[in-house]
């Protein structure tokens, strides 16, 4: 893992590649159904206003002691772009998120992600413990963290349960 900028990975069937500007008119098209924001908040960006997202990201945190890790995924087998994963990394700790378009749900690529994602972060050593927040009528989302190793916690935050997962002791 790089400091500023995260290392691409795969998994059996996606390359998770660094998020680029570059990809904002693909992504766009991924993320463009509404019913896709039912959870996460927010609506279809259209290219122009996800580049400029993507550059923000792409550039880092303003924060020093925060990194923004971001992938687009590509599913190897269809040659094209079918969701993202994220990271924001706070020294051992490590908030995690996932979408995959509603065009490509539905064959597991979300599960597939979120645990190569929680892999890579765990087996670089730095990052200890990684948490997601799931709205409480996502079921989707609750069967991918769980799937990725994560379990919910008591807590919540914003509305969301809080999920967990620690790095094993050594």
């Amino acid at each position: 893992m790089s400091i500023n900028r995260p290392e691409p990975f795969v998994t059996a069937r996606l390359d998770a590649l660094p998020l680029e500007a570059g990809y904002a008119q693909e992504m766009a098209a991924v993320l463009i159904d509404p019913a896709l924001h039912t959870y996460m908040g927010g609506a279809p960006e259209d290219e122009d206003t996800l580049r400029t997202r993507y550059e923000r990201q792409s550039a880092g945190s303003p924060d020093p002691a925060e990194r923004w890790w971001n992938w687009v995924l590509r599913a190897r087998g269809e040659g094209r772009l079918v969701g993202y994963v994220q990271a924001t990394v706070h020294g051992p700790r490590a908030e995690v998120a996932w979408v995959v378009g509603t065009g490509w749900q539905g064959r597991g690529y979300a599960k597939e992600a979120a645990k190569g994602l929680v892999a890579y972060l765990l087996d670089g050593g730095e990052v200890r413990t990684v948490v997601a927040h799931i709205h409480p009528g996502h079921a989707a989302s609750a069967a991918v963290a769980s799937a990725a190793g994560l379990s919910p916690t008591d807590e919540w935050e914003d509305g969301e349960v809080r999920w967990r997962v620690d790095a094993p002791d050594l």
